[in-house]
């Protein structure tokens, strides 16, 4: 953990192991804006595609399984007929939301906008 001493001297210190493995799961392209995409219940592959925006239906995949083997989406398949899959926040992906939150509020705030 960094100490008040540490920020005032501008010293460097090594990251933390929990931010190295959440940005390491968080860090790659379209993770934290899925996570972000989440309304209040389940949501299918089309309706998260269209929240999300300009990510591809491939990358769209891969983020989902990704995001299920971590823990932090649930997915189901309703076998019908027809078949529909629909994906949703388990416990864990509903605690990183006030995270996710701080996060946009500071980007607003201190990033310059997109062009």
């Amino acid at each position: 953990m960094v100490t008040p001493k540490q920020i005032e001297t501008n010293a460097c210190v090594s990251a933390e192991e929990g931010l190295t493995r959440a940005f390491s799961l968080l860090g790659k392209r379209w993770s934290g804006v899925v996570l972000g995409s989440f309304g209040s219940g389940p949501a299918g592959f089309r309706e998260l595609s269209r929240a999300v925006g300009g990510v591809s239906d491939s990358v769209l995949s891969d983020r989902l399984s990704e995001l299920t083997r971590a823990g932090l989406i649930a997915r189901t398949v309703d076998e019908g007929p027809p078949v529909a899959v629909s994906y949703e926040l388990t416990e864990a992906g509903r605690a990183l939301l006030p995270a996710l939150h701080q996060l946009s509020a500071w980007a607003e705030e201190h990033l310059p906008p997109q062009s």
